[in-house]
C-alpha cells in the first residue's frame, strides 16, 4: 500500500506518464510500477530480497528511498521476532525442567559408618543432561554475635561425590548424599532437635538440554517436617539379562533402617554408639527372624491338624480284636 502511495503521489500510475516514459522524458520512483499488483509483486522482492531486476529504485523520489529504508528496518525486525518465537516454542525449558523429579522425602540414615543426608533424583526423559550438577543450600534464621538477626542465612553445603565436584551422570535415578561432618550445618542436629529446626534445605539441579543445548534448572525444598530420620530409599533399578530397569512407581519408597537418633557431633565423639546401634538391629532382626519361623511352625502344624479332621481317608478306622475266650472287643485308635 505504502508503494503504491509513493508511485500515485508521483503520478506514476499516470497513463500519459508512460509514453514519456518510454521517450526517457519521464522518471517514475520505482520502474514498472502501474498498479497496485506491481506494488505488491515489489514490496515482496524488497522484503525478502530477491530482486528479479524488472522493477528498481531511482533516484527521483527521496521518499520512496525513506520507505525503503523503513521497510528493510522492519522486515529485520519481523524476523528476529519470528525466529525467537519459534526458537523458544521448540526449546521449551521450563518443560524439560518439569521432567527432572526429586523425592517427596529426604532421609538421614547411616552409610559408610557415618550420618548422611541423602534424597533422590531422576529423569523422565531419554534424552539426557549435559554437565548436570546439583547443590545444596540450607536456609535457616540465624543471630550474629553482635545481635543481628538474619532472617533467611543461606550456606552451601557440599555433596558427596568421588570426583570432587557436583556434576553428575544422570543416566538412572540418582541417591545424592550429604556426609554430616563438622563442615555441615547439621552436624549439631539429633534426631529430637530436627523437629524443633526451623530451617529449609533447597536443592538446585542445573544442566544443558541434550537436544537444544539451552540450560535448565530444577529446583525444590525439604523442610524439618520432610526429613525422615533412620530412613533408606528401596532399590529401584534392577538388572535382567544384562538391561538395566527403573521401576519410578518405587521412586519416594523408603524403609525404615537402624541409626543412631543422636547427632553427628555425639556420633563422632563416642562411635561405640553406632556400635551398639547395629548390635541391637541384629538383635531385634534375629528375635524377628525367630517369630516368624515359630508363626511359620504353628501354622503348619495348626493346617495338618484341620486337614485331618476335613479328609475322612486320613481317620482311621476300627479295628476288632478277638480274645482267647472267644469274646470281641472293638478298640478305635
Amino acid at each position: 500500500m505504502m508503494w503504491w502511495l509513493v508511485a500515485f503521489a508521483h503520478g506514476d500510475m499516470d497513463p500519459s506518464t508512460e509514453s514519456a516514459t518510454n521517450s526517457t522524458k519521464w522518471t517514475p520512483c520505482v520502474t514498472c510500477v502501474r498498479s497496485f499488483t506491481s506494488a505488491f509483486l515489489f514490496s515482496i522482492e524488497v522484503q525478502v530480497t530477491i530482486g528479479f531486476g524488472g522493477r528498481m529504485m531511482t533516484e527521483e523520489c527521496p521518499l520512496a528511498i525513506t520507505v525503503l529504508i523503513l521497510q528493510n528496518i522492519v522486515g529485520l525486525i519481523i524476523n528476529a521476532v519470528m525466529l525467537g518465537c519459534i526458537f523458544m516454542k521448540t526449546a521449551q525449558a521450563h518443560r524439560r525442567a518439569e521432567t527432572l523429579i526429586f523425592s517427596r522425602q529426604a532421609v538421614i540414615a547411616v552409610r559408610n559408618g557415618k550420618l548422611c543426608f541423602m534424597f533422590r533424583v531422576g529423569d523422565l526423559r531419554k534424552s539426557m543432561i549435559i554437565s548436570a550438577s546439583v547443590r545444596i543450600q540450607v536456609v535457616r534464621k540465624t543471630t550474629t554475635p553482635e545481635g543481628e538477626v538474619i532472617p533467611i542465612h543461606q550456606v552451601d553445603i557440599p555433596v558427596d561425590n568421588p570426583i570432587e565436584s557436583n556434576n553428575i551422570f544422570l543416566v538412572a535415578p540418582l541417591i545424592i548424599c550429604h556426609v554430616i561432618d563438622k563442615r555441615s550445618p547439621l552436624y549439631d542436629i539429633s534426631a529430637a532437635d530436627l523437629a524443633l529446626q526451623d530451617l529449609e534445605l533447597i536443592v538446585i539441579l542445573e544442566g544443558v538440554v541434550e537436544t537444544t543445548g539451552i540450560t535448565t534448572q530444577a529446583r525444590t525444598s525439604y523442610i524439618a517436617e520432610e526429613i525422615l530420620w533412620g530412613h533408606r530409599f528401596v532399590p529401584i533399578v534392577t538388572e535382567e539379562e544384562g538391561v538395566y530397569a527403573v521401576d519410578y512407581s518405587k521412586f519416594g519408597n523408603t524403609v525404615k533402617v537402624a541409626a543412631p537418633r543422636c547427632s553427628a557431633r555425639e556420633l563422632d565423639e563416642k562411635p561405640s554408639i553406632l556400635i551398639q546401634t547395629l548390635q541391637k538391629s541384629e538383635l531385634s532382626h534375629q528375635n524377628s527372624l525367630r517369630k516368624r519361623n515359630s508363626m511359620r511352625r504353628n501354622n503348619s502344624i495348626r493346617r495338618s491338624n484341620s486337614m485331618r479332621r476335613t479328609n475322612p481317608s486320613l481317620i482311621v478306622p476300627k479295628v476288632q480284636f478277638i480274645t482267647p475266650e472267644g469274646s470281641q472287643s472293638t478298640s478305635e485308635t
